[in-house]
């Protein structure tokens, strides 16, 4: 690589993700190939000749952690090549030419060309297209991840739904699928380096295959996947209760590796707030899905997302996403406020919430959150829980093994013998923490795990 001052300079590079878990995928796929080409993956921490931040602009919020993220790098190094890459780019990209901090903008659907961009960054410095009208899914690839005991896979990209207030159908374009056989030959490279859990990701995963129309769909990819050797849990990304159909379900739930942990995006349970959000079903679909998946599966983690403060939502319709949510019971919810983005119907939408009323009503909701979680939780006490151990930590002096289970819920095992990346059955005993299960196995079992 060429720097800025003509010389060619050790090629040490870091890289930063910021929002979802697609985005996560993204940039262990751009690790790879800058370690493929040569270049020493530091930590963004470090001094390095390449920054690469790969952004998010699905709020405000997250427009101004790219910015920041942005500026700390060329701080760090007013040398080095600084990369933005993603959604921010296809949102701001004339803003960002502008900014001096910023050297290269890569949009999305041009990320696996990453190497060769910097190649030849002085001459190009902006890869940014509209996504309009693309149909191309772009392969990026991985074989390991950051993570040691679960990888991420995406299967899809793009969407179709223009929910009122949401940026992605113009910063991710129309959907695009990934063919189901590169699919697998991923995760069949994932399961040889050892990883026994995979987590399909997608902008709108429902959405999976409606390009592809040779009758590859979701249920087809995890089929497929539970039949790979070597991988032992599947896990699903976020859904819409439109796809969890009965037929849908009750084929899901013949899948044994499938984990009963569904994440549903809600985003109000008011049925007057989902129209002016465009969401395309009811509250009562979305508890018709609910009731469906308890039905086929047992004690199934149930988590969602939810807008507070959404333009026009009055004290009442509040009020009756409240009661939604604490008539459903969902292990965990994810409550956001709502952000304003330029260019969407809601951010010129009457009756904007002022910012302290979004504030009281989000902090309602999470003390709801909090109650639910724990109800949830303390139902697992006393029963044998399949474990994934991931890393160790210490309460209280204490050394524990921590990992998933099936269900999502985090769970500590005391011992000081490593049991990274082995799947334990433990006898949950009691709460460590308000978000930590503890439980215990026989000496005999921490033994023969250990010699795994």
């Amino acid at each position: 690589m060429e720097g800025k001052n003509g010389g060619r300079g050790v090629r040490r590079a870091a890289l930063h993700n910021l929002g979802c878990k697609v985005n996560f995928y993204e940039t262990e796929a751009m690790r790879e190939l800058l370690e493929g080409h040569g270049y020493e993956i530091v930590p963004f921490e470090e001094v390095a000749d390449v920054y690469l931040i790969n952004t998010c602009s699905v709020t405000n919020m997250a427009d101004r952690k790219s910015r920041q993220m942005l500026h700390r790098a060329k701080k760090r190094n007013p040398d080095a090549v600084v990369i933005a890459a993603g959604c921010y780019v296809q949102a701001a990209g004339e803003e960002l030419l502008k900014d001096g901090a910023v050297d290269v903008l890569i949009g999305n659907n041009e990320k696996e060309r990453l190497v060769e961009i910097l190649e030849s960054f002085w001459e190009e410095p902006v890869h940014v297209h509209d996504l309009t009208h693309e149909k191309r899914y772009e392969e990026l690839k991985i074989t390991q991840t950051s993570e040691h005991t679960r990888a991420y896979v995406k299967i899809q990209d793009g969407c179709d739904q223009f929910c009122s207030y949401c940026l992605i159908p113009y910063t991710r374009g129309r959907v695009r699928s990934r063919r189901l056989s590169d699919i697998l030959e991923e995760v069949g490279r994932l399961s040889e380096h050892g990883y026994q859990e995979v987590v399909l990701t997608g902008i709108h995963l429902d959405s999976y295959g409606v390009d592809l129309g040779d009758g590859e769909d979701l249920l087809k990819v995890v089929q497929e996947i539970d039949r790979v050797e070597g991988i032992r849990r599947i896990r699903l990304g976020s859904l819409e209760p439109r796809i969890m159909t009965e037929g849908f379900v009750k084929e899901l739930s013949k899948v044994k590796k499938l984990c009963p942990h569904f994440h549903l995006s809600l985003q109000s349970g008011c049925d007057e707030t989902l129209k002016r959000m465009n969401r395309k079903y009811t509250t009562q679909d979305f508890r018709e899905c609910c009731e469906r998946l308890r039905r086929y599966f047992q004690e199934p983690a149930l988590t969602t997302d939810v807008i507070v403060g959404f333009p026009g939502e009055s004290q009442e319709e509040f009020l009756q996403t409240e009661a939604f949510l604490r008539e459903i019971q969902f292990y965990e919810t994810h409550v956001f406020k709502f952000s304003r983005r330029k260019g969407t119907r809601a951010d010129r939408m009457e009756g904007q919430i002022p910012e302290e009323e979004k504030t009281r009503r989000s902090e309602r909701l999470l003390l709801l959150t909090k109650e639910n979680s724990q109800r949830y939780r303390k139902r697992l006490i006393g029963t044998v829980a399949e474990v994934l151990m991931e890393e160790a930590c210490q309460v209280d002096g204490v050394c524990y093994q921590v990992g998933h289970t099936r269900e999502y819920v985090r769970v500590a095992l005391p011992t000081k013998i490593s049991l990274s990346n082995h799947l334990m059955r433990v006898k949950v005993e009691r709460m460590l923490d308000a978000d930590t299960l503890c439980g215990g196995l026989e000496k005999a079992d921490l033994e023969k795990a250990a010699l795994k």
